[in-house]
């Protein structure tokens, strides 16, 4: 840090303290993590060799740091000042102009996440961010809020399990007091910038985690009053699961993308320029903030039952809102599609061993063309199957191996097709259907639970595998998937069952139980490693909300 520099606390906070990047500079001054010393090194002996050279050392530093091939964060400043005065007349104004900005208040203004939801942005941030700033002088972390949010929304799902109204009107407000301390704990990361890789973790499941515990606690509070809608709370985790793998697709096949752009994007940025459609559009698709408050007011005032029909009808119309903007601007924009985005889309896709062997034996004489299409029919006779022949039936087996061919042809050539960010979320949608389908047609007792808690430890997979590809490590270990089985090996293996159990159904939810079990072990041992290890990237989410 250059000796002479002028400027606010916060910005030396952003250039020095942020431990995301290897390298953060402002003018006057530089920091380095491990991953960058020796290009630090470097620099120094160069700039110690050209000790001639004008301008603040620290400067210096950052240019031959970046010039050495290693990126320099400069943090967005915006109001706040850092700079290195020549002469007395530029301390001053420099002075000055620290003096005319409270760089507290940019502080907590910026500790709020640029791009969020009416709700949020307007009922909740305007008091969170005091919160937070509660929480870092009382030395409380980010993680310590995230757990706390946690189990609040733990006690929420108790509460309504109770099945009286005293607990649902405690279960909406816990819920309600949940998402408060879920907004106050990237928020503190912000304003403190404490970011990590334990935080990156909990802020990508603890979400879901929480939202799927209230489903499950609606449907037993329901059971209790003799109300059976554990079917409605199944379809509305798969619809929501469903729903954010079309945005992590279409966002990973799309973000590095060149020449990407299409009439339809262009019409969006125009109506970007009315700021009331921001929030209309932004409202209408039932984004995290604006749901979880129709979930806790509708649990304190009605029933389960009407919160998931709540649930299913708002989430089906943004589903079908987002996926059909997408689409359109899928089919009218000249994007080429980098072999990352097609890497990460095939992760996304979950292939196991069987589909990967159809693949290698078609590998060469399948085209991109066809893959959407594919997996569009492999998942069409798949679930209709499922819903359509009888529980047990043999013929549902070559079904499912009709729609492993088809999941080994869709991902035969690389993804790259205009709409092939729509294979993941086709493959979602077949193998969660196929598990709803086969346990409403048992029609036995526990077969609902069971599937419930099949598709949370799947989707789980399905969400850890987002995170690790958004944080630039790639997805998890192959072995885990082959381990697993893979989308294609679990519907087939599901089907396997249905058949054999078919004379004796009581022994499908156990056969269920069994397979949640036991991925929910592998994939939660190997994610909770892989996050606590130095190699886990400090991701932090600053993208729509979910």
């Amino acid at each position: 840090m250059d000796s002479a520099f002028v400027g606010h606390v916060h910005a030396l906070r952003l250039a020095l303290t942020d431990p995301r990047f290897d390298a953060c500079a402002v003018t006057g001054a530089l920091a380095v993590q491990a991953g960058a010393r020796g290009a630090l090194d470097k620099a120094a002996a160069h700039a110690a060799a050209d000790g001639g050279a004008a301008g603040p050392y620290a400067d210096r530093l950052a240019a031959e740091v970046e010039a050495a091939g290693t990126s320099v964060q400069r943090p967005e400043l915006g109001t706040l000042v850092a700079t290195v005065p020549a002469g007395p007349a530029e301390r001053d104004a420099a002075s000055a102009a620290v003096a005319a900005v409270d760089d507290e208040a940019v502080r907590l203004r910026t500790a709020v996440k640029s791009r969020d939801g009416f709700f949020t942005t307007f009922c909740i941030s305007p008091y969170s961010r005091y919160i937070a700033r509660w929480c870092a002088r009382r030395g409380l972390t980010p993680n310590q809020v995230t757990t706390a949010s946690l189990i609040t929304a733990l006690i929420a799902a108790g509460c309504a399990a109770t099945g009286e109204r005293w607990g649902y009107v405690a279960a909406g407000v816990l819920l309600l007091v949940s998402f408060v301390l879920d907004c106050t704990d990237g928020q503190l990361a912000r304003y403190s910038l404490q970011y990590s890789t334990m935080g990156a973790w909990l802020d990508a499941t603890f979400d879901r985690a929480k939202e799927y515990s209230f489903y499950a606690g609606l449907a037993l509070g329901a059971a209790r009053n003799g109300d059976d809608v554990w079917a409605l709370a199944v379809g509305s985790m798969i619809l929501m699961t469903c729903r954010h793998v079309v945005d992590f697709s279409f966002n990973e096949a799309n973000h590095d993308a060149t020449a990407n752009t299409s009439p339809t994007a262009a019409l969006s940025d125009r109506l970007d320029s009315v700021g009331w459609t921001v929030w209309i559009r932004r409202m209408i698709i039932l984004p995290i903030g604006e749901r979880w408050a129709m979930i806790a007011v509708l649990t304190a005032f009605t029933t389960p039952r009407i919160v998931f029909y709540a649930l299913l009808i708002g989430c089906a119309f943004g589903a079908l809102y987002t996926t059909a903007g997408r689409v359109l601007r899928s089919l009218t924009r000249k994007a080429t599609r980098t072999d990352r985005a097609a890497r990460a889309l095939a992760d996304l896709a979950d292939s196991g061993p069987l589909a990967e062997l159809q693949a290698r034996l078609l590998r060469g004489r399948a085209g991109s063309f066809g893959s959407v299409y594919a997996a569009a029919l492999g998942a069409l006779v798949m679930i209709a199957g499922a819903v359509f022949l009888p529980f047990g039936d043999p013929r549902l087996i070559a079904v499912a191996v009709i729609y492993v061919m088809a999941a080994g042809l869709a991902v035969a050539a690389p993804l790259r097709g205009a709409l092939d960010w729509l294979i993941p979320p086709l493959f979602r949608a077949a193998e969660y259907g196929t598990v709803l389908a086969l346990a409403v047609k048992a029609d036995v007792p526990g077969a609902l639970p069971a599937a419930f808690g099949l598709i949370a430890a799947v989707a789980y997979h399905h969400y850890d595998t987002v995170y690790r590809i958004r944080g630039g490590t790639g997805a998890p270990p192959h072995w885990l998937v082959r381990t697993i089985g893979g989308h294609e090996g679990r519907v087939l293996l599901i089907t396997v069952l249905a058949a054999v159990l078919a004379t004796r159904e009581a022994d499908f939810p156990v056969a269920l139980t069994v397979m949640a079990v036991f991925v929910a072990l592998v994939v939660l041992v190997e994610s909770i490693r892989f996050w606590v290890s130095s190699g886990a990237p400090a991701v932090h989410d600053e993208g729509e909300p979910a």
